[in-house]
């Protein structure tokens, strides 16, 4: 069955992709010279909660793709989407950007939804969820569940990923409902890197405003504009993870945990000092290579992975959205260890808030702007960052004002928000052999107490 699904899309996959060159081509033949340029469309959602609250699962970007023309156009397009924005990237000469304009008006405006492509959509989902479950990294899936138990059941806590019960229930009515409630001007943002500003206005006046969409011109209804409501708790999902090797020589079985609690939006103030104090807990897995440049001498592998052989994986991960942020560790081990891995993990939370040394907090500094600057040398990485920042604050920080904000961040600072983060319930998702998990109270005791330990349990049998 899925050796059927996977010829079904490679066959799809390649006739969609030669059309769009074929049509590509007929509207760009005097563009033979293309640079690397960029525009950005992007139009934001709040958690997918329009297709959420229909229980139809992701949002309507699973239609989405990426390609790349052959090397005499230069032509890079590209879709993709996260919890709470969806992009339309395509990057070229700065001569075409009329035309680049006018193709991205028509891929966001007037999309085709064809009974075809809505039936391959659907086996692509369907095969995108096995690979999910099959796939040997777990941190997708991990992540996709801390949010749950994080925001339970409103926000960026609703699924992601489509339930199997809802792929049938994708049809051309639900995505024209979701584009018409969520693809307004009030949600886009026209940005470009390398043109220049009146020619982009003008061509957004001329594709963009004044134009009816596919979906029709009725108002949006039912728009979800509720705000995160964080409310912690745990998710676990039993399962074997012996056999996830995808070769012949086995993996070995591991017990993944992840412990989240609420730090901030990336609106606020203390975002910087977030950002500053998950790039000080740094992590990775136990096999990195690298040196100090890599996060060797980060928190997490000098008190975690360096002293534990026994772990696997210990890192740290910073999610922030407009109305709320979570900040969380990810470890896995040997599921006879997951006790001791937990307790672990609860200490180094509690030493968030402890001292802090200056030299590792102007490592972690250094190493923020160093990733900033490194990051921001690619051009479509700026028209991302442009778009993002203007869709979230209507303006946008240029590189030297957020260094001088990393620079400002002292100790102090680390441990106020580290304390104000330790006040709130944990957010817990623990994925594969969970005989030995502590209880959710106990790992919530952990995190209220001074060191961090588990409390003990005594049992009169073994």
């Amino acid at each position: 069955m899925k050796q059927n699904i996977l010829a079904e899309l490679l066959t799809f996959w390649k006739n969609w992709h030669f059309r769009q060159l074929i049509d590509l081509r007929a509207k760009m033949k005097f563009y033979l010279h293309w640079k690397s340029t960029g525009v950005f469309v992007t139009a934001r959602h709040q958690g997918i909660l329009c297709l959420g609250r229909l229980r139809t699962g992701s949002c309507p970007s699973c239609l989405g793709v990426c390609f790349h023309s052959s090397a005499c156009w230069k032509l890079r397009c590209e879709m993709g989407h996260t919890k709470d924005t969806t992009m339309y990237a395509v990057s070229a000469d700065s001569k075409g950007l009329d035309t680049v304009v006018g193709l991205l008006a028509d891929v966001v405006l007037h999309p085709r939804l064809t009974d075809e492509e809505i039936e391959m959509t659907r086996m692509a989902v369907q095969f995108e969820l096995e690979d999910l479950n099959m796939r040997p990294d777990p941190e997708p899936l991990l992540t996709e569940m801390i949010h749950e138990a994080a925001y339970r059941e409103n926000t960026v806590g609703l699924h992601r990923f489509c339930p199997t019960e809802n792929i049938a229930k994708i049809d051309r009515e639900v995505l024209h409902s979701y584009l018409r409630n969520y693809y307004t001007p009030d949600r886009m943002v026209l940005a470009g890197v390398g043109v220049e500003h009146e020619h982009l206005v003008e061509c957004a006046r001329k594709y963009l405003l004044g134009t009816q969409p596919a979906w029709g011109c009725e108002k949006a209804v039912d728009v979800d504009r509720s705000v995160a409501q964080y409310t912690g708790g745990v998710v676990k999902l039993e399962r074997d993870m012996s056999n996830v090797s995808l070769g012949p020589a086995p993996f070995p079985e591991l017990t993944h945990i992840m412990i989240g609690l609420e730090s901030c939006s990336f609106l606020e103030e203390d975002f910087i000092p977030f950002a500053v104090l998950n790039m000080m807990m740094g992590g990775g897995g136990s096999f990195s290579a690298g040196g100090p440049g890599k996060g060797m001498f980060t928190r997490l592998y000098l008190n975690v992975l360096n002293r534990h052989h026994w772990m696997y994986n210990a890192t740290s991960y910073h999610h922030s959205y407009e109305d709320t942020g979570l900040l969380c560790v990810h470890a896995s081990a040997d599921p006879r260890q997951v006790r001791e891995m937990v307790e672990i993990l609860t200490k180094e939370f509690i030493l968030m808030a402890g001292t802090v040394d200056v030299v590792e907090l102007e490592r972690a500094k250094t190493q923020l702007m160093s990733m900033l600057m490194m990051n921001l040398e690619s051009r479509p990485v700026i028209f991302e960052d442009v778009g993002r920042q203007v869709l979230a604050t209507r303006s946008r920080k240029l590189p030297h004002e957020l260094c001088a904000l990393i620079r400002s961040v002292k100790p102090e600072d680390i441990r106020r928000v580290a304390s104000q983060m330790l006040c709130r319930k944990p957010a817990v998702a623990a994925l594969g052999d969970l005989s030995h998990l502590p209880a959710y109270e106990h790992i919530q005791a952990a995190l209220s107490s001074r060191d961090g330990r588990l409390p003990r349990t005594y049992r009169l049998f073994r």
